[in-house]
C-alpha cells in the first residue's frame, strides 16, 4: 500500500513486485507518480518534464547554516 502525494488516496501496490523508479498513475487524481523508495514504499510526484519533483519538508536548518558562516 502507497499514498498519494497529491491526494492522499491509498494506491494497491505489491511490495513485493515493485521497484525504484517504476511508475504508477493514482486512480483517484490521475498524477503520475514514481517509486523513489521502497522502504518505506514511497511514491513523488512526475513533473512534465519526466523529473521526480521531491517535496521540500523543512528549510529552517538552511537559515541557521546561513548564520553559522556570518
Amino acid at each position: 500500500m502507497a499514498i498519494c502525494p497529491e491526494c492522499d488516496a491509498e494506491i494497491e501496490v505489491d511490495e513485493f513486485d515493485v521497484d525504484r523508479g517504476d511508475l504508477f498513475d493514482c486512480p483517484e487524481c490521475d498524477t503520475d507518480l514514481e517509486v523513489t523508495s521502497l522502504v518505506p514504499l514511497k511514491l513523488d510526484v512526475m513533473s512534465q518534464d519526466g523529473e521526480v519533483e521531491f517535496e521540500v519538508e523543512d528549510d529552517a536548518n538552511e537559515d541557521e547554516d546561513e548564520e553559522d558562516e556570518e
